[in-house]
């Protein structure tokens, strides 16, 4: 009985994240942008511009009997948070460029809008979720390198115009080859 609940697929648990969105033209320019360096790195795990996203809070592997926990709390986060204009500015990697794992485009967070948004959301899903050690960098993952690389000098430059972040997403991510499909679940309003 017990093999035949776990075989189910509502009993398998979901894997999720909560994201803003960037707007697609923006996407698509950052992908004008760094196409030299794609041309030097053609065998990085390229990440599709669709799948570009700011990660607000990574949940990873989530019970079903989760999901509308986690559905009405991303939804109060949204409600206690000011809609704002943000922007790409620059491109970074992670741990350095010396040697980069990632690339990255980051965002400009001056008025920290992002950081606290993030904060609210892993402080509210604390009771479920291991909450994140590491300082929050708000960026969009442009690719990932094994082994590493030297990207420096980091000569690309990109910066967008502004755009509205008015919304989190609840995502789930379909891992599949050769990049994982993300498949909204809940779209929450950020308050006026």
């Amino acid at each position: 009985m017990a093999r035949d609940r776990a075989s189910r697929l509502e009993a398998k648990p979901l894997r999720l994240f909560v994201a803003v969105e960037v707007p697609e033209e923006v996407r698509s320019a950052l992908a004008d942008a760094v196409a030299p360096i794609r041309e030097r790195f053609s065998k990085a795990r390229w990440v599709p511009p669709q799948n570009q996203h700011v990660t607000m809070k990574f949940l990873g592997s989530t019970y079903p009997r989760l999901v509308e926990w986690v559905t009405e709390t991303g939804a109060d986060v949204a409600l206690d948070q000011p809609s704002f204009q943000t922007r790409v500015e620059g491109l970074g990697a992670f741990p350095n460029a010396r040697r980069a794992r990632v690339l990255w485009a980051g965002l400009d967070d001056a008025g920290e809008r992002l950081e606290r948004l993030a904060a609210s959301l892993d402080e509210t899903l604390a009771r479920e979720f291991t909450p994140e050690k590491r300082g929050f960098t708000p960026h969009l993952t442009v690719a990932r390198f094994d082994p590493p690389v030297r990207l420096e000098p980091l000569e690309v430059r990109y910066e967008s115009e502004p755009f509205e972040i008015d919304r989190i997403v609840l995502f789930r991510s379909h891992l599949r080859r050769p990049a994982p499909m993300y498949e909204p679940l809940g779209m929450y309003p950020l308050h006026g």
